[in-house]
């Protein structure tokens, strides 16, 4: 018995339940030309969903895509040295330096020679300073040559800047005026009016501006990255004199007495050269004018006192 009431009950609710699906599909129908719209609306949603998603993507990609070239880029480094070396000939060691530049695919890039005076008028010292521009790669191997061919260093700085941060910068703002100046041109082709294509031009050659002086310090970068300065200066060994004895003060006491004679005789000429103008100009008109003056004076009183006489004779 109950199996029956279970069997009807199910039966039952089978067919309250078809019934119920009979009572919707109706509605659904008449439903179905209000919703199409709805639909429309939603796909296109959607849609600029998908794309805000998909340009949000590259963009990320893009970042990644900089962030690993940033990464991978090789760093640029300005590499420079001074150095000072004393050596037995200048000028021989300027021939050997320049060899050594040339065969480290370099150049000289100034050279100067300069005489100072010593106390050995016949030996004077000689210094030469040169700069030399190496490729990067080469830069330690041709300070040690420049080392190798002096007798003694006597300075020697080494200096680093890394301008790999300034050198990606770069890069990226030249890319971003590329794309600038890419619109303002696609807008140049569609202006309408005279002066929407000049304001458009005016624009464009800022961006253009803006362009060649990034591109000239890229340039630049490159340059003094990719080429070392080595400044060389070559002098002769410095004379170490021996300063004590009786002998070396009694030279160096005559010399001084000479030094002070000469230095007044050599005031005294300039003193007469200096003020033979004024005795030319002034003292000499004057002292005429005044001789002049007193004859004339002597002679009026000889007259008068001439007169004088005769009159009391």
């Amino acid at each position: 018995m109950r199996l029956i009431l279970v069997a009807l009950f199910n039966a039952t609710l089978l067919i309250l339940s078809g019934c119920g699906n009979r009572a919707q599909r109706p509605e659904q129908l008449r439903t179905k030309p209000q919703s199409e719209s709805e639909i429309q609306q939603q796909s296109q949603a959607k849609v600029s969903d998908l794309n805000k998603a998909a340009t949000t993507s590259v963009s990320f990609n893009q970042a990644n895509a900089a962030n690993e070239a940033s990464q991978a880029i090789e760093r640029k480094i300005i590499r420079n040295a001074n150095l000072t070396v004393e050596v037995a000939s200048p000028i021989e060691s300027q021939r050997q330096i320049s060899s050594i530049a040339e065969s480290h695919d370099g150049f000289v890039v100034t050279s100067e020679m300069t005489q100072q005076t010593t106390e050995d008028s016949s030996k004077p010292a000689v210094s030469v300073n040169l700069v030399v521009r190496v490729p990067a790669t080469q830069f330690d191997s041709v300070v040690q040559a420049i080392r190798a061919a002096g007798n003694r260093v006597v300075q020697e700085k080494r200096t680093g800047q890394d301008v790999t941060e300034e050198f990606i910068d770069l890069e990226a703002r030249i890319k971003n005026q590329r794309a600038l100046e890419t619109q303002f041109l696609e807008i140049m082709k569609r202006a309408g009016k005279v002066e929407e294509a000049l304001a458009v031009q005016r624009q464009l050659a800022e961006v253009r501006t803006e362009i060649e002086k990034l591109e000239g310090r890229k340039r630049f970068l490159e340059n003094q990255t990719s080429l070392s300065t080595i400044n060389v200066t070559l002098q002769t060994p410095t004379q170490i004199v021996n300063a004590v004895g009786f002998w070396y003060n009694v030279k160096s006491a005559f010399a001084d007495g000479i030094d002070v004679a000469a230095a007044i005789v050599l005031f005294l000429i300039r003193a007469f050269i200096a003020l033979l103008p004024v005795l030319v100009l002034i003292v000499l008109p004057v002292a005429l004018i005044t001789k002049v003056v007193i004859k004339r004076f002597r002679r009026g009183r000889t007259a008068t006192s001439t007169e004088e006489v005769e009159a009391a004779g």
